[in-house]
């Protein structure tokens, strides 16, 4: 029998920009110690706002998405655009602020906020393939948007 193969959705490298790195990395043991295949995802492009993590302050400046998702995924991280329902047998997407900021504009729009465009197109593949997909924390909010 092949290992399941489970799309991990990130945004970045933090909780009040990215993905939150403590339910990231438990989401990612939790596949592990299940037997399955985690696959990382993340959109590329710059995060929609940039924190300091010490501070908790805005900084000017960018951060990539992909790059910063990395951090967590060791390196072993896909373009969003690349993620196929076809390929997985289910997605899940931890949370943390970046899920509502990079993800969606929930954050800033609320109920008539704008989900990622692959993103979007993704969860509709899944819910079409009647696959699974989960979110954790704030991110239900995004993919009430997507549904």
């Amino acid at each position: 029998m092949s290992r399941k193969r489970i799309g991990v959705i990130l945004c970045g490298s933090g909780q009040k920009d990215g993905s939150e790195i403590h339910e990231a990395v438990c989401t990612l043991l939790a596949i592990d110690e299940a037997g399955a295949s985690a696959i990382c995802f993340a959109p590329k492009g710059p995060q929609r706002l940039v924190r300091n993590h010490a501070s908790g302050k805005e900084e000017t400046g960018t951060r990539d998405m992909l790059v910063e998702s990395a951090r967590i995924a060791r390196g072993e991280i896909r373009p969003l655009s690349e993620a196929k329902a076809s390929d997985l047998d289910a997605i899940i997407i931890p949370g943390g602020q970046g899920s509502g900021l990079n993800l969606s504009s929930y954050v800033i729009d609320g109920e008539k906020g704008l989900v990622e465009p692959e993103l979007l197109r993704l969860v509709g593949e899944m819910h079409a393939a009647k696959k699974p997909v989960g979110a954790i924390c704030l991110a239900p909010a995004t993919l009430g948007l997507a549904l």
